[in-house]
């Protein structure tokens, strides 16, 4: 990242006066929410919004992050799922996730006299399918990474050059990006997958998606780890199966990021 962009997002910020930051503990919303601390100070509140749609440790890790950060933080609860259009899983289903959730940070910034609401978009994330882009800039959600065109590979050089834990953390998404458009989202789906993630998780230090697929698991990870993928084939079938999956697949195309976004 230049001086000059930095330099901008700084202002940019300034210009808020007071706001409250979507906090997901990823890699975007730790730096915004660092950058923020540093130009607003206590005029910040980091809010996490705790679903069935987020791994319990990411809701942990985000508690931890904020903490180390200096950040006023709250951890609110919020019930995505008790949306039709969200449960129903349309290729929209993003969009009506994101009113609700961003709906309930402007709600809460309103409330408590904050001027702004602020998420982490960036420059990257306009090259994938995201509607819940959209509902942020209906609701009047800011994106300053975005505005000042910071791509995630600068937000990573400036995150690990500024010594955040989080420059080099994997991607996150929530858990119903994993299930197929059209197929119900619940509760114990959501769960079957962030327990196989976990357990893949504490195998392989990669990026790793568990696609629900009913009875089969595929499983989505970097080329390089396919050798340890089959390496502890038997634990992971043994595993998964235990989790409720009846089979278990390994997708020989490798991580993609938004991979069921390919039958739109």
């Amino acid at each position: 990242m230049t001086d000059q962009k930095l330099e901008a997002l700084r202002n940019r910020i300034k210009e808020y006066e007071s706001a409250v930051v979507a906090f997901s503990g990823g890699v975007d919303s730790t730096f915004l929410l660092m950058v923020a601390v540093q130009e607003l100070g206590k005029r910040v509140l980091a809010v996490t919004l705790d679903t069935d749609l987020i791994p319990r440790r990411e809701v942990q890790e985000a508690q931890r992050i904020a903490k180390d950060l200096g950040a006023d933080h709250m951890i609110i609860t919020a019930e995505p799922l008790k949306i039709p259009e969200v449960r129903g899983n349309s290729s929209e289903r993003c969009y009506y996730c994101k009113h609700h959730l961003f709906g309930t940070l402007y709600e809460l910034a309103c409330n408590k006299g904050y001027h702004a609401v602020l998420d982490g978009a960036n420059q990257d994330d306009q090259g994938d399918y995201r509607p819940g882009m959209r509902a942020a800039q209906e609701i009047g959600v800011y994106s300053p990474l975005l505005e000042e065109g910071i791509t995630k590979e600068e937000i990573r050089q400036y995150s690990y050059d500024a010594g955040l834990s989080t420059w080099n953390k994997s991607e996150a998404a929530c858990l119903a990006s994993r299930i197929p458009y059209g197929e119900e989202i619940t509760v114990e789906k959501l769960k079957m997958i962030e327990d196989a993630e976990g357990f893949l998780n504490s195998l392989i230090d990669e990026q790793v998606r568990v696609r629900w697929h009913r009875d089969v698991a595929r499983i989505e990870t970097a080329v390089d780890a396919f050798g340890t993928i089959l390496e502890h084939r038997q634990e992971i079938i043994e595993n998964l199966k235990k989790i409720g999956f009846s089979y278990v697949t390994l997708d020989l195309m490798g991580y993609r990021k938004g991979s069921l976004n390919e039958v739109l």
